[in-house]
């Protein structure tokens, strides 16, 4: 199949991806956008909002529109690394086994994530960037696709810790939600004290958004819209020697 047919298909699956999630999420379409394309772009997302908004909710329905397996991590101030990533324990045999922890998925929401210190927070890295753990020496690389979808509650707020460069670095967007609109929050309200069961169908498979993935990479993009994209970034930086316009 060529790329134009497969871009066609790409733009019709998003589509019906689309209105399977709002089966479950009412409005926050610019946030779904975002983060559908996020993940087809094989980037990580950071949800940014208030408790209360569906943070959750939404990446799970997410999750399961895509077919892909999704664990939850929430994150508390008395998380450790090896809660994440697993550990190594003593069989009955006196051999050493893995265990592995819930980062060992294809969806990872990291729910709260600046509630939790650096020194745990940190233990995302090597995933994120890696799409691998190291365990004791041991080297074992994730399933793809991968992705962590994080949540994080405005800083101001108490017992928050604010996340290190380094791990905000490896999030390719930083989504916001705000409060819905009165009428969305009516919807929200008639479908939650509802006896209806509501089914998410899953639309892909992991090849499939693998595929997606590599496809969005060989699209041409003109030098100019690249130069562009790269002097509006260096504008961001402090005392840049860039003289670009």
């Amino acid at each position: 199949m060529s790329d134009v047919a497969e871009i066609n298909k790409l733009v019709q699956k998003r589509i019906e991806l689309k209105k399977e999630i709002a089966k479950i999420i009412v409005g926050q379409e610019e946030v779904v956008d975002q983060i559908v394309l996020s993940i087809f772009s094989g980037g990580h997302a950071l949800l940014v909002g208030v408790p209360g908004l569906a943070k959750t909710l939404m990446v799970n329905t997410i999750s399961q529109a895509l077919g892909l397996d999704f664990k939850r991590i929430q994150f508390t101030p008395d998380l450790m690394p090896s809660d994440i990533l697993g550990s190594e324990i003593l069989d009955e045999n006196r051999q050493f086994k893995f265990l592995k922890g819930p980062i060992f998925s294809n969806i990872i929401l990291a729910d709260e994530i600046n509630r939790t210190p650096p020194k745990t927070q940190a233990a995302l890295l090597e995933a994120m960037q890696e799409r691998a753990v190291t365990i004791a020496g041991h080297n074992y690389k994730l399933d793809l696709p991968y992705f962590v979808l994080a949540t994080q509650n405005p800083i101001e707020q108490e017992g928050t810790y604010p996340l290190p460069e380094a791990q905000l670095d490896r999030f390719m967007f930083s989504i916001k939600l705000d409060y819905p609109t009165f009428e969305e929050e009516v919807q929200v309200v008639k479908n939650t004290t509802s006896n209806s069961d509501v089914i998410v169908n899953p639309l892909f498979n992991s090849q499939e958004i693998i595929d997606f993935q590599q496809l969005i990479r060989r699209i041409p993009v003109a030098d100019n819209v690249v130069e562009y994209a790269v002097t509006l970034v260096s504008k961001t930086r402090p005392d840049n020697l860039l003289s670009n316009d």
